[in-house]
Order: C-alpha cells, then sequence, then structure tokens
C-alpha cells in the first residue's frame, strides 16, 4: 500500500498548471499567499527567491522550490531587486495570448514553471502542514536528481507547446509525479542530514519496520486490527512495533488507525450519501455509537452535523 499516495488521495491534492514565466533581467515580482501550494521549477537561467525574513537563495536550472501551505515569497533577478506586487492586475499586463507570463528587458533571461496544488483544507492539513514552509530541491543529487530532470524536462517539453494533444492532462499528471519525487527526495535528504520531520506518519515512512505497519493499516483500515495481529502482521514483537511506531509516528498504532479511519470516514460523508451507520462499518466499527464518539472527539462535531457543514 502506498502511504503518501493513500494520504495524498484522501486529500485531494490537485495539480493545476498556473503559468510559464518568461523573463529578461532586471525584474522583480512578489508572489502573495494563496491558500494551497505553490510550486516553482527553473528551467532555463537563474533567478533569486526569497521568503518570509530567510536570505535569498539562488536557483539554478533544474531547481524546484515547494510551498506546501501557499507562503508568500518573492522571485527576482538578482538579490535586493525592486519587486512588483503579483496581482490580477499585473497577471492581465504580462500574460501573452500563448498563456505565458512574459516580462521584457535588456538582460540575461530567465525561464521558470509555475504551477499550484489545491487541496481540501478539511484534510490536507496533515499531509501538508509536516513539510518545512519552504522545500528546495535541487536536480543535481544523483540519489534522486536524474529522475527529477527527466520529469522537469518532460513537463517544459507539454508546456512549451499547449496545442498539442492532451499536453494539459499531461502537464497536470507530470505536477502530480513531481509533488511524489519532491517529498521523496526531502526524506531521503533529511535521513542523510538528520533534520527530518518531527513525529508523524511522514516520519514513519522513513523507518521501514514503522513503514510496514503504516501500509497495513492504510491497505485494510476497516480490519478488526490489535497489536498483536499487527505486530504479527510485519513480523515483530508487540512491544518493538509500540516502541517503534510511537517513536517515529508520535501515537501507538491504534490511535492512528483510529484518526485515519474518521479521515477516510469524513471524506465518505462529504463524498457520498451513504447513511453514516454504513460508512461506520466501511471504515471498521461495529458500532455506531462508538462511531459517532470518535468522529466527534478527532473532528469537533458529530458525523451529520459535519456532513451539513460547508466544505472549507
Amino acid at each position: 500500500m502506498d502511504v503518501l499516495g493513500d494520504m495524498l488521495a484522501v486529500a485531494r491534492v490537485d495539480a493545476a498548471l498556473m503559468a510559464t514565466f518568461d523573463a529578461r533581467a532586471p525584474w522583480g515580482i512578489e508572489l502573495p499567499a494563496r491558500q494551497g501550494a505553490s510550486f516553482h521549477a527553473v528551467v532555463a537561467g537563474t533567478c533569486w527567491f526569497t521568503a518570509d525574513d530567510a536570505p535569498p537563495r539562488r536557483l539554478e536550472p533544474g531547481d524546484l522550490v515547494l510551498l506546501p501551505t501557499g507562503a508568500r515569497h518573492g522571485l527576482a533577478s538578482a538579490p535586493g531587486m525592486p519587486s512588483r506586487h503579483f496581482d490580477d492586475g499585473l497577471k492581465r499586463t504580462l500574460i501573452r495570448p500563448t498563456g505565458e507570463l512574459v516580462i521584457e528587458g535588456p538582460g540575461a533571461r530567465t525561464r521558470i514553471l509555475c504551477a499550484g496544488y489545491g487541496y481540501d483544507t478539511d484534510l490536507a492539513h496533515p499531509v501538508l502542514s509536516l513539510l518545512p514552509p519552504v522545500l528546495h530541491v535541487a536536480t543535481a543529487r544523483p540519489e534522486n536528481g536524474p529522475w527529477l530532470r527527466t520529469l522537469l524536462d518532460l513537463l517544459a517539453h507539454e508546456t512549451g507547446d499547449r496545442t498539442a494533444t492532451g499536453s494539459g492532462t499531461a502537464a497536470v499528471r507530470l505536477l502530480d509525479l513531481l509533488l511524489i519525487h519532491v517529498i521523496r527526495t526531502w526524506l531521503d535528504t533529511a535521513a542523510d542530514t538528520g533534520d527530518g520531520p518531527p513525529p508523524s506518519w511522514l516520519n514513519g515512512l522513513r523507518d521501514p519496520l514503522t513503514a510496514r505497519a503504516l501500509a497495513a493499516l492504510h491497505e485494510r483500515p476497516g480490519h478488526p486490527w490489535t497489536l498483536e495481529a499487527l505486530a504479527a502482521t510485519v513480523n515483530v514483537s508487540r512491544a518493538t512495533l509500540a516502541r517503534r511506531f510511537t517513536r517515529h509516528v508520535g501515537e501507538p498504532p491504534l490511535s492512528y488507525l483510529t484518526r485515519w479511519r474518521i479521515e477516510l470516514a469524513a471524506r465518505r460523508l462529504r463524498e457520498t450519501t451513504l447513511p453514516a451507520a454504513t460508512i461506520a462499518r466501511e471504515v471498521g466499527y461495529t458500532s455506531e455509537y462508538a462511531f459517532n464518539r470518535a468522529f466527534h472527539r478527532i473532528q469537533g462535531c458529530p458525523p451529520g452535523r459535519y456532513r451539513r457543514q460547508p466544505a472549507l
């Protein structure tokens, strides 16, 4: 079971190509915070990236920057360059009939692919909030770089001719793949540097034993799991499983399972008209009363009220 893919699917994290940005120095733009994740990939030239109070960082061809929660940030041809606020008015001024955003100038050219990822804010927070506010990945890294560079080259190709059959669909699928590879690369880098995420399911994927246990729970969330049954599935003692899982994930296996079942139930409540009792059985509850109590404790309201509330 692909735990990361399962989490992204439940949170309905979907890519949408925003723009191809083509600029010649001197230039600078400031992009406001957005609801969702922001993504930039430099395919030609160089630029400087800023976010919050961190020092500017130079982006080379093949560098990718992901802002998982859409933080405010800036891009410029040089550090300290005056920036224009990227609002709807500026966007209309710069955009070409081809869909490219172009800034003319006498200097060196930079080409950046800019995209966004939308998500269900009720369900995506546990996924994307586990990542750092800014995630910078360079394709020069030998372990993962070639794969990322191949995906980036394909994305640049698909966005180069938007009249090609299926180019829009291909670009969105490639952005989905890029997101997974960027997260995977960051996890590998964090494992090497020791600067990994705090205890969470994402951190748990870095530990082989915990990852196997997570995969089992995600593959069969409605199974009547016990700690003993899960330990037998991953071939370790109950004590070892409980210790390793809790250290990496931050809570015991069955506590994690309860929260995951409720997240699955929340999605079913929003996307279907199935009775709450049916959904409760799907996610592993034989008692509707126990399901209602667990749902209220985790989501802050009973299933019926949750279903009637408008999605954020």
